[in-house]
């Protein structure tokens, strides 16, 4: 197997390990709602997670372990990603806070740093943002 077949193997393993994730929250309730399963179908075609194993993960998502990434940015995305899911009801609520804390911390992020990023994201996602934190994102957005 070339370094470029490893490569792609290892990378297909974390975003289908990242997809198990994602669904391990939309299942938190118990059922998949519309906008869960339509964000699912999103997330798989992004991910590039076929058909069958979207199927076998929603069996049992807990069958996947957290993949880290060495990337700071992918690791953002990841967490992005799950914060989608989680706002996909417009809420989180105390399953969903404990879970997404055991996957910051599984994606490399201390107990300090994922505590802070769990908390800004949650203030971004609910409108619980200042003048400033608004005006600073939207003016780093327009800036790119």
């Amino acid at each position: 197997m070339s370094f470029y077949e490893l490569f792609k193997k290892g990378h297909q393993t974390r975003n289908i390990a990242h997809f198990a994730s994602i669904a391990s929250i939309a299942m938190l309730d118990g059922k998949i709602s519309n906008e869960e399963h339509v964000l699912l179908q999103t997330l798989a075609a992004k991910l590039g997670v076929d058909k069958s194993d979207v199927a076998k993960i929603l069996k049992d998502p807990s069958q996947y372990p957290i993949a880290p990434s060495n990337s700071a940015e992918e690791r953002l995305e990841r967490m992005h990603d799950l914060f989608d899911m989680i706002f996909s009801d417009h809420k989180i609520d105390v399953k969903e806070l404990v879970l997404i804390k055991k996957y910051a911390i599984g994606l490399g992020y201390n107990s300090i740093n994922a505590n802070e990023l769990i908390q800004n994201s949650i203030d971004i996602y609910t409108g619980g943002i200042s003048f400033n934190e608004y005006q600073y994102l939207i003016n780093n957005r327009l800036n790119k």
